[in-house]
C-alpha cells in the first residue's frame, strides 16, 4: 500500500485500538471453558480485556445457561454489570439469522450503547473440516438493503456509532449509499473480517486490497478468524489499523495453547502492537477518535 495513502486517510502512528469480542454466539463452554454466559461472568472477562489494554468489549448477549440470547434484559444486564467493572467502551451486535429487524435492534434501542455492529451484505457462511471432507455447518446470513437501512436509521437516531462489518470487498461498497443517503457520518468505522468461508480469503494482499477501497476518513480494524488471527493483527498493526481479538474469533495465544481468558488474547495483541513501535489506544482516546456519544 503507498505510504502517502496510509497518510492520506489516516495518522500512520496514532495509537492502535483494541476490540475484544468477548463470546460470539456459537462457541460454548465445551469448546473453550472461559467463555462467559452470565452477566457477572461477561464483567469479569471485560474487566481483564480492559486491564490488558483492550478500549472496547462487543458483546453477543447469552442467558445464564449459555444460550444465544436477542432479549432487550439480558443485554441490559450484561451492560449493567460490564460497565459497574470497568470504563470501557460497549459495541453490541445486531447480527443474527431466523428473528425480525426489530428484534435485531430492539436492544440498541433500549440500552444505546456507544457501537452497535452493523453487518454490511448477506453471504453464505460456513466452516469446512479438510480432514473430514465436509462442512462444520454452513447456512446463508441475510442482511438486504431495506434492512441494512433500518438498523443504521435506529442507530443513527439514538446516537449508536454503526461499527460496519465487512466479509469481503462488496460489502464495503454497500457502505457508499449509506454516506451519501447521510446515514451514516465520519468518522467511520470498518470492521474488515477475514477469514469465513464464504467471504474474502485470509491472506495480507487481500487484506490490504480492502484498506484501499476504503473512503477517506475511516478508521478500521482487522477481524481475523481462527488460527489465521495473529498474522493478520500483526499485519494490521503495521498498515496503521487497529485489530479485533477475543474469544468470538479465536480461542489460541499460539498453536495449542488455549487462552485462559480474553484477556490474556488482549495482552499478546497489546504486545504486538508495541513491538511494532506504536502505543495502545486509550479509552479515551477511542472515544475521541470515533467521536462517540454513549459510553
Amino acid at each position: 500500500m503507498p505510504s502517502l495513502w496510509v497518510r492520506e486517510n489516516q495518522d500512520y502512528e496514532r495509537s492502535c485500538m483494541i476490540t475484544c469480542a468477548l463470546s460470539g454466539v456459537v462457541a460454548n463452554r465445551a469448546q473453550c471453558p472461559a467463555i462467559p454466559y452470565t452477566p457477572e461472568e461477561y464483567a469479569a472477562e471485560a474487566k481483564r480485556a480492559y486491564d490488558a489494554g483492550a478500549a472496547v468489549v462487543h458483546i453477543h448477549a447469552r442467558t445464564p445457561d449459555g444460550l444465544p440470547s436477542y432479549e432487550v434484559q439480558d443485554y441490559r444486564n450484561i451492560y449493567d454489570a460490564v460497565t459497574a467493572a470497568c470504563p470501557i467502551v460497549i459495541n453490541f451486535s445486531t447480527g443474527a439469522i431466523s428473528i425480525t429487524t426489530q428484534q435485531k435492534i430492539a436492544h440498541i434501542q433500549a440500552v444505546k450503547p456507544a457501537i452497535g455492529a452493523l453487518n454490511m451484505g448477506s453471504m453464505n457462511y460456513a466452516k469446512y473440516n479438510p480432514k473430514k471432507k465436509n462442512f462444520v455447518f454452513e447456512f446463508v446470513f441475510p442482511n438486504p438493503f431495506a434492512e441494512i437501512v433500518q438498523i443504521v436509521s435506529a442507530m443513527k437516531e439514538v446516537g449508536t456509532k454503526p461499527e460496519l462489518e465487512c466479509f469481503d470487498t462488496g460489502h464495503i461498497g454497500n457502505s457508499l449509499p449509506l454516506i451519501d443517503m447521510g446515514l451514516l457520518e465520519p468518522p467511520f468505522q470498518y470492521s474488515l473480517i477475514v477469514g469465513v468461508l464464504g467471504g474474502i480469503p485470509p491472506t495480507v494482499p487481500n487484506l490490504i486490497h480492502m484498506v484501499e477501497m476504503l473512503p477517506p476518513r475511516s478508521d478500521w480494524e482487522v477481524i481475523g478468524i481462527g488460527q489465521d488471527q495473529w498474522r493478520l493483527v500483526a499485519a494490521a498493526i503495521g498498515l496503521g489499523g487497529n485489530v479485533r481479538v477475543g474469544l468470538e474469533d479465536n480461542f489460541y495465544v499460539s498453536p495449542g495453547v488455549m487462552a485462559e481468558s480474553n484477556g490474556k488474547l488482549v495482552e499478546k495483541a497489546a504486545r504486538m502492537i508495541r513491538d511494532q513501535g506504536r502505543e495502545v489506544a486509550t479509552v479515551a482516546e477511542c472515544r475521541e477518535r470515533l467521536k462517540l456519544v454513549h459510553a
